[in-house]
């Protein structure tokens, strides 16, 4: 009977799990490049008999499930048009802009394009939202040229086609980089991720980017509802579970004496 108890316990303190990770979900439908994720489950009854004989773990047979992991998929979404021309888009799976605090070095990867010029002590720098310095093809931040304001009479005397040069290829540009294993990719809370030690990022050769436009966020509101109506509903069969084998244990006791 305890047995009972225990398993509708578990299964109570699982759907409360998938509820973070749906609400989670749902409070990041406005962010640009966000990637919602999806809870998964192990049956541990099934862990268990899978196991080696001589297995010592501490999963018990018949003790129902528990959330084993998060996991976050990164195909490319639909992209909205802006009139920034320092916001990137991304058009292709699994990349990601290299991103630099400027404070610890510590670097991340994102797939939200909305970027800005910084100010630092030596020029202007393209950067996030929270400051972080954009990485280019050489892992190094991007310096922003910014032009002097003329009036239209300067610009037409100044106007030379001639002198117009073009960009080299090996020029500091807004890079993607990859990685041979993304699913194992770690969130972080600031809508970014970090790879797990040993995983080392790959440059894209032929980025596919798409300049004045963003990615929307990836949560879908009536998806996201219908997986909060169900945990709900498996919230309270387990509930109901743990009452039931309480009434059942009580009745007994109340026999016995």
């Amino acid at each position: 009977m305890y047995q009972s108890f225990y398993t509708g316990a578990l299964g109570a303190g699982s759907c409360m799990a998938k509820m973070s990770v749906i609400s989670n979900n749902i409070s990041n439908i406005n962010n640009d490049g966000f990637r919602p994720k999806t809870a998964a489950f192990s049956n541990l009854l099934e862990f268990n008999l899978n196991d080696s004989e001589d297995a010592v773990t501490e999963l018990m047979s018949g003790n129902g499930v528990r959330m084993q992991r998060t996991y976050t998929t990164y195909e490319t979404l639909p992209v909205t048009t802006t009139n920034s021309e320092y916001d990137y888009a991304i058009g292709q799976d699994n990349a990601f802009f290299m991103v630099q605090d400027p404070g610890t070095g510590e670097i991340t990867y994102t797939r939200n394009g909305h970027f800005h010029l910084g100010e630092m002590e030596d020029g202007f720098y393209l950067t996030t939202d929270a400051g972080k310095l954009v990485l280019d093809q050489y892992q190094k931040p991007i310096k922003a040229e910014v032009p002097e304001m003329k009036n239209e009479e300067e610009e037409d005397e100044d106007y030379d086609s001639d002198e117009l040069e073009e960009t080299p290829e090996d020029a500091p540009r807004v890079s993607l980089y990859t990685f041979s294993n993304p699913s194992r990719l770690l969130s972080t809370d600031s809508n970014e991720v970090v790879p797990p030690e040993g995983m080392e990022p790959i440059l894209v050769e032929k980025p596919k980017l798409t300049q004045k436009a963003l990615e929307v966020s990836g949560t879908e509101l009536a998806k996201e509802m219908v997986r909060m109506i169900e945990c709900q509903r498996a919230y309270s069969y387990a509930l109901k579970m743990v009452v039931t084998a309480d009434e059942i244990e009580s009745t007994i006791n109340s026999l016995r004496g």
